[in-house]
Protein backbone atom coordinates (compact mmCIF):
# COMPACT_ATOMS: atom_id res chain seq x y z
CA UNK A 1 0.00 0.00 0.00
CA UNK A 2 3.01 2.36 0.57
CA UNK A 3 3.34 4.87 -2.23
CA UNK A 4 6.04 6.92 -3.64
CA UNK A 5 5.37 10.54 -4.49
CA UNK A 6 5.64 11.06 -7.63
CA UNK A 7 7.45 14.40 -9.32
CA UNK A 8 5.13 16.85 -11.05
CA UNK A 9 5.87 16.90 -14.94
CA UNK A 10 4.50 20.97 -15.24
CA UNK A 11 6.64 23.69 -13.11
CA UNK A 12 4.02 25.06 -10.31
CA UNK A 13 2.26 28.13 -11.19
CA UNK A 14 2.84 30.81 -9.60
CA UNK A 15 -0.47 31.59 -8.03
CA UNK A 16 -4.49 31.10 -8.47
CA UNK A 17 -4.67 32.97 -12.03
CA UNK A 18 -2.07 30.81 -13.67
CA UNK A 19 -2.92 27.69 -11.85
CA UNK A 20 -6.59 28.20 -13.42
CA UNK A 21 -4.84 28.88 -17.08
CA UNK A 22 -2.75 25.62 -16.35
CA UNK A 23 -5.52 23.60 -15.33
CA UNK A 24 -8.14 25.05 -18.19
CA UNK A 25 -5.25 24.24 -20.75
CA UNK A 26 -4.48 20.93 -20.28
CA UNK A 27 -8.46 19.86 -19.62
CA UNK A 28 -8.95 21.65 -23.02
CA UNK A 29 -6.43 19.81 -24.60
CA UNK A 30 -7.49 16.10 -22.74
CA UNK A 31 -10.84 16.81 -24.45
CA UNK A 32 -9.80 17.51 -27.85
CA UNK A 33 -7.51 14.10 -27.43
CA UNK A 34 -10.33 12.39 -26.86
CA UNK A 35 -8.73 11.46 -23.18
CA UNK A 36 -12.41 11.67 -21.82
CA UNK A 37 -16.07 12.95 -22.33
CA UNK A 38 -17.64 15.69 -20.58
CA UNK A 39 -20.22 14.61 -18.08
CA UNK A 40 -22.29 15.62 -15.61
CA UNK A 41 -22.04 13.96 -11.91
CA UNK A 42 -18.27 12.50 -13.12
CA UNK A 43 -17.13 13.35 -9.40
CA UNK A 44 -19.43 10.02 -8.68
CA UNK A 45 -19.10 8.50 -11.52
CA UNK A 46 -16.44 8.90 -13.43
CA UNK A 47 -13.88 6.46 -12.63
CA UNK A 48 -10.30 6.61 -14.52
CA UNK A 49 -7.37 5.26 -12.47
CA UNK A 50 -4.93 6.37 -14.91
CA UNK A 51 -6.43 10.36 -15.40
CA UNK A 52 -6.30 10.21 -11.94
CA UNK A 53 -2.64 9.43 -11.97
CA UNK A 54 -2.19 12.24 -14.18
CA UNK A 55 -3.62 14.94 -12.15
CA UNK A 56 -1.25 13.65 -9.40
CA UNK A 57 1.75 13.71 -11.68
CA UNK A 58 0.84 17.27 -12.32
CA UNK A 59 1.20 17.51 -8.44
CA UNK A 60 -2.86 18.42 -8.67
CA UNK A 61 -3.92 16.05 -6.03
CA UNK A 62 -2.69 16.25 -2.39
CA UNK A 63 -2.01 19.48 -3.04
CA UNK A 64 -2.56 20.73 0.59
CA UNK A 65 -0.99 17.85 2.00
CA UNK A 66 2.99 18.39 3.36
CA UNK A 67 5.51 17.61 1.13
CA UNK A 68 6.86 15.46 3.86
CA UNK A 69 4.40 12.58 3.43
CA UNK A 70 4.43 13.31 -0.70
CA UNK A 71 1.62 16.56 -0.90
CA UNK A 72 2.66 19.83 -2.73
CA UNK A 73 1.79 21.78 0.57
CA UNK A 74 0.07 24.84 -1.59
CA UNK A 75 -2.91 26.76 -0.32
CA UNK A 76 -6.82 24.99 -0.09
CA UNK A 77 -7.65 28.30 -2.39
CA UNK A 78 -5.24 26.64 -4.83
CA UNK A 79 -7.11 22.84 -4.62
CA UNK A 80 -10.67 25.12 -4.76
CA UNK A 81 -9.41 26.34 -7.92
CA UNK A 82 -7.94 22.85 -9.66
CA UNK A 83 -11.47 21.07 -8.27
CA UNK A 84 -13.42 24.04 -9.70
CA UNK A 85 -12.29 23.45 -13.04
CA UNK A 86 -12.04 19.81 -12.95
CA UNK A 87 -16.36 19.69 -11.97
CA UNK A 88 -16.76 22.47 -14.57
CA UNK A 89 -15.33 20.15 -17.19
CA UNK A 90 -16.95 17.08 -16.48
CA UNK A 91 -13.72 15.91 -15.94
CA UNK A 92 -13.66 11.62 -14.61
CA UNK A 93 -12.32 12.15 -10.76
CA UNK A 94 -14.27 10.02 -8.97
CA UNK A 95 -11.46 7.02 -8.36
CA UNK A 96 -9.46 9.29 -6.14
CA UNK A 97 -11.98 11.58 -5.13
CA UNK A 98 -13.21 10.82 -1.83
CA UNK A 99 -9.32 9.87 -1.11
CA UNK A 100 -8.15 13.45 -1.76
CA UNK A 101 -11.67 15.53 -0.39
CA UNK A 102 -11.96 14.19 2.71
CA UNK A 103 -9.40 11.19 3.63
CA UNK A 104 -5.82 13.07 3.41
CA UNK A 105 -7.32 16.07 5.71
CA UNK A 106 -8.79 13.55 8.43
CA UNK A 107 -5.56 11.36 8.16
CA UNK A 108 -3.64 14.21 8.34
CA UNK A 109 -5.46 15.39 12.00
CA UNK A 110 -5.93 11.95 13.30
CA UNK A 111 -3.97 9.21 11.88
CA UNK A 112 -1.02 7.78 13.42
CA UNK A 113 2.57 8.51 11.86
CA UNK A 114 2.38 5.18 10.07
CA UNK A 115 -0.91 5.98 8.71
CA UNK A 116 -0.17 9.29 7.41
CA UNK A 117 3.15 7.95 5.65
CA UNK A 118 1.32 4.33 4.82
CA UNK A 119 -1.61 6.24 2.76
CA UNK A 120 -1.21 10.06 1.97
CA UNK A 121 1.90 9.89 -0.73
CA UNK A 122 -0.45 7.49 -2.76
CA UNK A 123 -3.77 9.65 -2.26
CA UNK A 124 -1.41 12.87 -3.49
CA UNK A 125 -0.06 10.75 -6.72
CA UNK A 126 -3.50 9.34 -7.49
CA UNK A 127 -2.72 5.56 -6.71
CA UNK A 128 -4.66 5.09 -3.87
CA UNK A 129 -8.38 5.51 -3.55
CA UNK A 130 -10.71 5.05 -0.50
CA UNK A 131 -14.55 4.41 0.13
CA UNK A 132 -16.58 5.68 3.08
CA UNK A 133 -18.29 3.10 5.21
CA UNK A 134 -21.04 5.39 7.11
CA UNK A 135 -24.39 4.49 5.99
CA UNK A 136 -26.23 1.14 6.90
CA UNK A 137 -29.34 -0.78 6.28
CA UNK A 138 -32.40 0.68 7.29
CA UNK A 139 -31.54 3.70 8.68
CA UNK A 140 -31.85 6.60 5.84
CA UNK A 141 -29.64 9.64 7.01
CA UNK A 142 -29.23 8.87 10.61
CA UNK A 143 -25.55 8.43 10.91
CA UNK A 144 -25.85 7.83 14.65
CA UNK A 145 -27.50 4.99 14.29
CA UNK A 146 -24.66 2.94 13.79
CA UNK A 147 -25.02 -1.15 14.10
CA UNK A 148 -21.50 -2.34 13.07
CA UNK A 149 -19.30 -3.30 15.97
CA UNK A 150 -15.59 -3.43 16.54
CA UNK A 151 -14.48 -5.86 19.46
CA UNK A 152 -10.56 -5.42 20.74
CA UNK A 153 -8.74 -8.34 21.65
CA UNK A 154 -5.04 -9.19 21.91
CA UNK A 155 -4.53 -9.82 18.60
CA UNK A 156 -6.62 -6.78 16.90
CA UNK A 157 -10.12 -6.15 16.03
CA UNK A 158 -12.68 -8.12 14.77
CA UNK A 159 -15.59 -5.62 12.48
CA UNK A 160 -19.12 -6.89 12.23
CA UNK A 161 -22.02 -5.24 10.33
CA UNK A 162 -23.29 -3.60 6.92
CA UNK A 163 -22.41 -0.85 5.12
CA UNK A 164 -24.20 0.92 2.06
CA UNK A 165 -24.16 3.15 -0.67
CA UNK A 166 -20.33 3.27 -0.45
CA UNK A 167 -19.42 4.81 -3.37
CA UNK A 168 -16.18 3.31 -5.35
CA UNK A 169 -15.73 0.23 -3.10
CA UNK A 170 -15.53 -1.80 -5.69
CA UNK A 171 -11.91 0.26 -7.14
CA UNK A 172 -10.62 1.28 -3.75
CA UNK A 173 -7.53 0.44 -1.70
CA UNK A 174 -9.22 1.65 2.00
CA UNK A 175 -12.01 2.13 3.33
CA UNK A 176 -13.17 3.95 6.34
CA UNK A 177 -15.44 2.86 8.60
CA UNK A 178 -17.48 3.92 11.72
CA UNK A 179 -17.82 0.96 14.21
CA UNK A 180 -19.23 0.84 17.81
CA UNK A 181 -16.62 -0.02 19.77
CA UNK A 182 -18.45 1.25 23.11
CA UNK A 183 -21.69 1.07 24.95
CA UNK A 184 -24.85 -0.36 23.12
CA UNK A 185 -26.88 1.17 20.47
CA UNK A 186 -29.09 3.69 21.80
CA UNK A 187 -26.03 5.31 23.04
CA UNK A 188 -25.80 7.18 19.45
CA UNK A 189 -22.71 9.21 18.90
CA UNK A 190 -20.86 8.29 21.86
CA UNK A 191 -18.63 4.71 22.04
CA UNK A 192 -18.16 5.37 18.33
CA UNK A 193 -14.44 4.99 16.43
CA UNK A 194 -12.97 4.86 12.57
CA UNK A 195 -10.81 2.11 11.07
CA UNK A 196 -8.77 2.40 8.28
CA UNK A 197 -9.37 -0.91 6.58
CA UNK A 198 -7.40 -1.96 3.42
CA UNK A 199 -9.15 -3.21 0.36
CA UNK A 200 -9.36 -6.24 -0.89
CA UNK A 201 -10.01 -8.17 2.73
CA UNK A 202 -10.76 -11.75 2.63
CA UNK A 203 -13.17 -11.56 5.08
CA UNK A 204 -15.45 -8.03 3.83
CA UNK A 205 -17.96 -8.53 1.21
CA UNK A 206 -18.11 -5.77 -1.66
CA UNK A 207 -21.98 -6.42 -3.48
CA UNK A 208 -22.65 -3.65 -6.43
CA UNK A 209 -26.01 -1.40 -5.91
CA UNK A 210 -27.35 -0.51 -9.29
CA UNK A 211 -28.40 2.92 -9.86
CA UNK A 212 -31.51 3.51 -12.14
CA UNK A 213 -29.38 4.14 -15.56
CA UNK A 214 -27.83 1.26 -15.21
CA UNK A 215 -24.44 2.20 -13.46
CA UNK A 216 -23.22 0.32 -10.17
CA UNK A 217 -20.64 3.13 -8.73
CA UNK A 218 -22.60 2.51 -5.53
CA UNK A 219 -22.11 -0.75 -2.99
CA UNK A 220 -23.04 -2.39 0.24
CA UNK A 221 -20.01 -3.54 1.67
CA UNK A 222 -20.59 -6.59 4.36
CA UNK A 223 -17.80 -7.29 7.23
CA UNK A 224 -18.00 -10.96 8.03
CA UNK A 225 -16.21 -10.87 11.12
CA UNK A 226 -13.32 -9.21 9.47
CA UNK A 227 -10.26 -9.14 11.68
CA UNK A 228 -7.62 -5.98 11.41
CA UNK A 229 -4.58 -5.35 13.43
CA UNK A 230 -4.85 -2.86 16.19
CA UNK A 231 -3.02 -0.13 14.05
CA UNK A 232 -6.66 0.03 12.19
CA UNK A 233 -7.92 2.73 14.48
CA UNK A 234 -7.91 5.93 13.23
CA UNK A 235 -7.59 8.60 16.17
CA UNK A 236 -8.97 7.81 19.44
CA UNK A 237 -11.08 4.82 20.37
CA UNK A 238 -14.81 6.54 21.20
CA UNK A 239 -14.02 9.69 19.12
CA UNK A 240 -15.21 8.85 15.56
CA UNK A 241 -18.50 10.63 15.71
CA UNK A 242 -16.46 14.28 16.21
CA UNK A 243 -13.96 13.08 13.85
CA UNK A 244 -17.02 12.07 11.57
CA UNK A 245 -18.51 15.36 11.49
CA UNK A 246 -14.82 16.92 10.75
CA UNK A 247 -15.06 14.96 7.68
CA UNK A 248 -18.53 15.82 6.68
CA UNK A 249 -17.74 19.54 6.21
CA UNK A 250 -15.28 18.95 3.67
CA UNK A 251 -17.94 16.33 2.19
CA UNK A 252 -21.00 18.49 2.85
CA UNK A 253 -19.29 21.83 1.58
CA UNK A 254 -17.35 21.35 -1.85
CA UNK A 255 -17.99 22.51 -5.21
CA UNK A 256 -19.49 19.37 -5.86
CA UNK A 257 -21.92 20.23 -4.21
CA UNK A 258 -23.43 22.76 -6.85
CA UNK A 259 -21.28 22.04 -10.22
CA UNK A 260 -22.32 18.63 -10.55
CA UNK A 261 -24.69 19.47 -13.53
CA UNK A 262 -21.98 22.39 -14.87
CA UNK A 263 -21.06 20.64 -17.28
CA UNK A 264 -24.44 20.93 -18.95
CA UNK A 265 -25.15 24.06 -18.03
CA UNK A 266 -21.53 25.11 -20.12
CA UNK A 267 -23.04 22.81 -23.15
CA UNK A 268 -26.20 24.89 -23.56
CA UNK A 269 -24.52 28.05 -23.14
CA UNK A 270 -21.93 27.18 -25.89
CA UNK A 271 -24.98 25.92 -27.79
CA UNK A 272 -26.59 28.98 -27.23
CA UNK A 273 -23.48 31.06 -28.10
CA UNK A 274 -23.44 29.61 -31.60
CA UNK A 275 -27.13 29.46 -32.63
CA UNK A 276 -28.50 32.73 -30.60
CA UNK A 277 -30.63 33.07 -27.47
CA UNK A 278 -33.96 34.34 -27.33
CA UNK A 279 -34.47 36.62 -24.34
CA UNK A 280 -35.72 33.79 -21.97
CA UNK A 281 -32.66 31.86 -22.15
CA UNK A 282 -30.81 34.56 -22.02
CA UNK A 283 -32.50 35.37 -18.67
CA UNK A 284 -32.57 31.50 -17.47
CA UNK A 285 -29.01 31.32 -18.24
CA UNK A 286 -28.14 34.48 -16.01
CA UNK A 287 -30.16 33.49 -13.17
CA UNK A 288 -28.67 29.80 -13.09
CA UNK A 289 -25.35 31.73 -13.23
CA UNK A 290 -25.84 34.20 -10.36
CA UNK A 291 -27.23 31.49 -8.02
CA UNK A 292 -23.88 29.76 -9.17
CA UNK A 293 -21.52 32.21 -8.24
CA UNK A 294 -24.13 32.76 -5.03
CA UNK A 295 -22.71 29.01 -3.93
CA UNK A 296 -18.99 29.89 -4.82
CA UNK A 297 -18.84 32.34 -2.44
CA UNK A 298 -20.39 30.73 0.14
CA UNK A 299 -18.05 27.20 -0.37
CA UNK A 300 -15.16 29.38 -0.46
CA UNK A 301 -16.20 30.65 3.31
CA UNK A 302 -16.10 27.57 4.27
CA UNK A 303 -13.21 26.79 2.75
CA UNK A 304 -11.67 29.35 4.67
CA UNK A 305 -12.92 28.84 8.06
CA UNK A 306 -11.64 24.63 7.57
CA UNK A 307 -8.29 26.46 6.82
CA UNK A 308 -8.83 28.34 9.72
CA UNK A 309 -9.00 25.30 11.89
CA UNK A 310 -12.50 26.12 12.73
CA UNK A 311 -15.44 23.89 12.14
CA UNK A 312 -18.40 25.35 10.34
CA UNK A 313 -21.09 22.62 10.17
CA UNK A 314 -23.89 24.35 9.68
CA UNK A 315 -22.64 26.72 6.96
CA UNK A 316 -21.21 23.37 5.22
CA UNK A 317 -24.83 21.95 5.27
CA UNK A 318 -26.10 25.19 4.02
CA UNK A 319 -24.25 25.04 1.05
CA UNK A 320 -25.16 21.53 0.43
CA UNK A 321 -28.99 21.77 1.24
CA UNK A 322 -28.68 24.91 -1.65
CA UNK A 323 -26.22 23.58 -3.72
CA UNK A 324 -28.16 20.00 -4.73
CA UNK A 325 -31.07 21.94 -5.00
CA UNK A 326 -29.58 24.14 -7.29
CA UNK A 327 -28.32 21.21 -9.25
CA UNK A 328 -31.24 19.66 -9.75
CA UNK A 329 -33.08 22.83 -10.89
CA UNK A 330 -30.38 23.82 -13.77
CA UNK A 331 -31.43 20.55 -15.44
CA UNK A 332 -34.93 21.42 -15.19
CA UNK A 333 -34.61 24.84 -16.30
CA UNK A 334 -32.23 23.87 -19.14
CA UNK A 335 -34.44 20.92 -20.37
CA UNK A 336 -37.38 23.33 -20.39
CA UNK A 337 -35.74 26.86 -21.85
CA UNK A 338 -33.70 25.04 -24.45
CA UNK A 339 -36.45 21.95 -25.28
CA UNK A 340 -34.60 19.62 -25.33
CA UNK A 341 -35.32 15.92 -25.67
CA UNK A 342 -33.80 13.75 -23.38
CA UNK A 343 -32.05 10.77 -25.10
CA UNK A 344 -29.73 7.90 -23.90
CA UNK A 345 -28.13 6.80 -27.34
CA UNK A 346 -27.46 8.59 -30.57
CA UNK A 347 -29.42 11.73 -31.44
CA UNK A 348 -27.56 15.08 -30.51
CA UNK A 349 -24.64 15.37 -27.50
CA UNK A 350 -26.77 17.86 -25.40
CA UNK A 351 -29.57 15.29 -25.49
CA UNK A 352 -27.87 12.90 -24.14
CA UNK A 353 -26.36 14.88 -21.55
CA UNK A 354 -29.72 16.38 -20.29
CA UNK A 355 -30.58 12.34 -20.08
CA UNK A 356 -27.63 11.39 -18.34
CA UNK A 357 -28.62 14.49 -15.62
CA UNK A 358 -32.33 13.59 -15.17
CA UNK A 359 -31.21 9.95 -14.15
CA UNK A 360 -28.98 11.66 -11.76
CA UNK A 361 -30.90 14.25 -10.58
CA UNK A 362 -33.10 11.88 -7.47
CA UNK A 363 -29.59 10.95 -5.84
CA UNK A 364 -28.60 15.02 -5.76
CA UNK A 365 -30.36 15.35 -2.43
CA UNK A 366 -29.97 12.21 -0.35
CA UNK A 367 -26.21 11.89 -0.88
CA UNK A 368 -24.06 13.47 2.22
CA UNK A 369 -27.07 13.97 3.93
CA UNK A 370 -30.92 14.34 3.15
CA UNK A 371 -31.76 18.27 2.84
CA UNK A 372 -34.40 17.24 5.72
CA UNK A 373 -31.25 16.31 7.84
CA UNK A 374 -29.22 19.07 6.56
CA UNK A 375 -31.89 21.92 7.48
CA UNK A 376 -32.37 20.39 11.23
CA UNK A 377 -27.85 20.87 11.58
CA UNK A 378 -28.74 24.82 10.10
CA UNK A 379 -31.58 25.32 12.70
CA UNK A 380 -29.55 23.97 15.31
CA UNK A 381 -26.21 26.40 14.63
CA UNK A 382 -28.80 29.31 14.16
CA UNK A 383 -30.24 28.64 17.99
CA UNK A 384 -33.90 28.01 16.86
CA UNK A 385 -34.20 24.50 17.11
Amino acid sequence: MTATATPSTSPESSGPDALRSDVRQFLTESIEAGAFTPETDSWMTGFDAAFSARLGKRGWLGMTVPTEYGGRSRTPLERFVVTEELLAHGAPVAAHWIADRQMAPSILANGTEEQKRRYLPGIASGTTFFAIGMSEPDAGSDLASVRARAVHDSDGWTITGTKVWTTGAHVAHAIVVLARTDGEHGDRQKGLSQFVVDLPHPDIEVRPLRSIDGQAHFNEVVFHDARVPSSALLGARGNGWSQVMGELAYERSGPERYLSTMPLLRAWAARLAEAGATPDQRRTLGTLTARAWALRRMSLRVASELNAGRKPDFLAAMVKDLGSTFEADLVEAVRSAGALVARRDGGDPLDRMIAQSILHTPVFTLRGGTNEILRGIVARGLGVR
